[in-house]
C-alpha cells in the first residue's frame, strides 16, 4: 500500500501550496511532462519514466485523474487497457512545465551532459 500523499494543510490559503498538494509528489510532474509530450499508454509512460514502479505510476495517474488534470479512456475491454491525456486543467499546467525546463536548463545543468542536449 502506498503512503498517503503529503499535504500542506496549514498553508491552504496559498495557491502554491494547494498546487503542490496535487503535483508535489515524486514523479507526478514527470508524468505530466510525458503526457504533454504525447505519451498516452501506460506502457509508454512506464518505459519513459525509468525507475518508477507500476504501482506508483498507477497511483499517480489515478490521483491526477481525481484532480481533473488527466482524462482516461479505454481502448480495450478484455483485458482492460486505457489511454491517458491531459485535460484542459492539465494543459493549463504545461506553461509551468516549460518554466521548470527553462529554469533547469539555466540553473541546474545535467552532470556530464553535452550542452544543448534535450531530455
Amino acid at each position: 500500500m502506498l503512503p498517503e500523499p503529503r499535504t500542506y494543510q496549514s498553508q491552504s490559503a496559498c495557491p502554491v501550496a494547494r498546487t503542490l498538494d496535487v503535483v508535489g509528489d515524486r514523479w507526478t510532474i514527470l508524468v505530466l511532462r510525458d503526457l504533454s509530450w504525447g505519451r498516452r499508454r501506460f506502457s509508454a509512460l512506464l518505459e519513459s519514466l525509468e525507475g518508477i514502479s507500476t504501482n506508483l505510476l498507477s497511483d499517480r495517474l489515478k490521483r491526477l485523474e481525481e484532480h481533473g488534470m488527466v482524462e482516461r479512456t479505454f481502448y480495450s475491454d478484455h483485458p482492460p487497457r486505457a489511454e491517458y491525456k491531459l485535460s484542459a486543467k492539465g494543459k493549463a499546467f504545461v506553461p509551468v512545465l516549460v518554466a521548470l525546463r527553462e529554469y533547469g536548463d539555466a540553473w541546474e545543468p545535467a552532470k556530464g551532459a553535452l550542452s544543448g542536449q534535450v531530455d
